[in-house]
């Protein structure tokens, strides 16, 4: 496998090894599925083998997860945060060598490896409060003698399904929300990141079992399309939450709507920035390299689309091509890596295949545009000069590629973001109110994130994360997320002897 006697250490030191079960299945590590490898997206050299859970096993699984929902939504809310706390610190013990197993199996630099599992961290702590903020409402009621209100439950069980490009943080935006509000959780991580998957499982296993809670509580599956499909069409999951392409969303939520389930979507971004022609243009140059070429442009919410006024176009073109130049591109592990590799073979292949599309629809390579010749999936970071009516424009390449184009009003900018598919992550760089007030406003960005001089990715928890359109319409993490993990209940108590129907309706005698 090419690996050392320390780097199994370190897998060690997580709870893994060269082979492992990827199914937790009733408290117990099950598997019975295909055997396949994870893989180093540096050197492309197998990292361990991994069995993926079979039908069966998620059939067993749910079975366990179904029970253990009776008791789990029967524990005070405060009572579950305790325990979402405790799995907080059990990630906090682990966050340097958990930061590097996602930097080594996904790809991703290590300050962004580190930076993912503090989210989940994070993600925790805020769950821990928000178990005593349940909150229903009072309502007047129209009728003497009545009270209504609203009261907040549990739905019973949350699937999660999601991507190799976040492996746990984007778990711990649904996990920690779904437990605290009393659901037990059924998560498939990525089939490309199944030592992400064991290795956080492993340490939630433990916070559940030390605390005499059925591990069912907790039911995760190393798997493919096949557990895919089983969560979607499974009538005991409430609530399917899949982050993905939007192609595979839609499928999914064809598949729960049929069956009358609830499902939280986050899928494709074709994210644009906006540079006024008053903006701080460092200030914008900086962010604009972050959000088009951090974790090699593998973020949904990755700046793909750059509209630069037409009296500051080439000042700050320049300028970004000049730092995308000195971009060091390499091992993710390593101190002054900036970019690291593409997480598959399939995924530079499509790198491949979407620069030659540019170049036929008369785009022009300012900088980058290559496969850089190694054993990894390594590629340069990439601007491209097009015509915003380019077909590939409106399309999500998912790697470390920027569209520029020019603009001369904030109108025609705003048309020219809106004019996609896609609806997540939005950004403006500007200095004039009117500018930032229109933006923010109802003709200004239609997505879900609509940002003022800040990069279009590297969201906080404590806002709802996600986007409208193609990008699927869910909201995760923060705010009043936590609605959608729990059913409402309308509740009118007649505490007096007379029946006043409402809408002043007389009904006989």
């Amino acid at each position: 496998m090419g690996f050392s006697k320390k780097e199994y250490e370190f897998l060690a030191e997580i709870g893994l090894g060269p082979d492992n079960l990827g199914g937790y299945v009733n408290g117990e590590w099950k598997a019975t599925g295909s055997v396949i490898s994870s893989v180093n997206p540096s050197s492309n050299q197998m990292i361990a083998k991994v069995t993926e859970a079979s039908v069966q096993d998620y059939e067993e699984g749910m079975l366990a997860c179904n029970e253990a929902a009776k008791k789990w939504k029967s524990i005070p809310a405060p009572k579950r945060g305790e325990i979402v706390r405790q799995i907080g610190e059990a990630l906090r013990a682990k966050l340097d060598v958990l930061g590097r197993l996602v930097s080594l199996e996904m790809g991703k630099i290590l300050p962004e490896g580190i930076g993912e599992v503090q989210e989940i961290i994070d993600m925790c702590d805020y769950a821990v409060g928000l178990s005593r903020q349940l909150n229903g409402s009072i309502i007047p009621s129209e009728r003497p003698d009545h009270m209504m209100l609203e009261a907040w439950n549990p739905l019973g069980i949350v699937g999660v399904i999601t991507a190799f490009n976040f492996p746990c943080a984007v778990l711990g935006w649904n996990a920690c929300i779904a437990l605290v509000c009393g659901n037990c959780v059924v998560w498939k991580g990525a089939p490309t990141t199944p030592l992400i998957t064991i290795a956080v499982t492993k340490l939630m296993a433990e916070v559940f079992e030390k605390n005499n809670l059925p591990g069912a509580i907790f039911t995760s599956f190393c798997g493919g399309a096949e557990i895919g499909q089983a969560i979607a069409k499974d009538t005991r999951i409430a609530l399917v939450s899949f982050t993905g392409s939007s192609k595979v969303g839609m499928m999914v939520q064809q598949i729960v709507i049929e069956r009358f389930g609830k499902c939280l979507l986050e899928l494709s971004g074709n994210n644009a920035i906006i540079v006024m022609d008053d903006a701080d243009i460092k200030l914008a140059v900086r962010s604009i390299l972050f959000a088009a070429v951090g974790t090699a442009g593998q973020r949904c919410t990755t700046c793909r689309r750059l509209f630069l006024h037409e009296s500051i176009y080439q000042k700050v073109l320049d300028q970004l091509v000049g730092v995308y130049k000195q971009v060091k591109i390499g091992d993710p592990l390593e101190k002054e890596t900036l970019v690291g590799p593409l997480h598959t073979r399939a995924s530079r292949e499509n790198f491949e295949k979407g620069i030659s599309s540019i170049k036929s629809q008369g785009g022009k390579i300012l900088v980058g545009g290559s496969v850089i010749d190694s054993d990894g999936n390594f590629v340069q970071p990439t601007i491209v000069e097009i015509s915003p009516d380019a077909s590939v424009v409106k399309e999500e390449l998912f790697g470390p590629v920027l569209y520029v184009m020019k603009f001369k009003t904030l109108e025609e900018a705003i048309e020219m973001n809106n004019s996609v598919p896609q609806g997540l992550s939005s950004s403006i760089f500007t200095r004039r109110p009117e500018a930032i007030f229109k933006w923010i406003g109802p003709h200004g960005s239609d997505c879900g994130i609509v940002n003022v001089n800040i990069p279009t990715n590297g969201a906080e928890i404590g806002g709802a994360f996600g986007g409208e359109k193609a990008t699927g319409g869910g909201r995760e993490a923060g705010s009043d997320s936590w609605k959608q993990y729990m059913r409402r209940s309308t509740c009118t108590i007649n505490y007096g002897s007379e029946l006043p129907l409402a809408q002043g309706i007389s009904f006989g005698s």
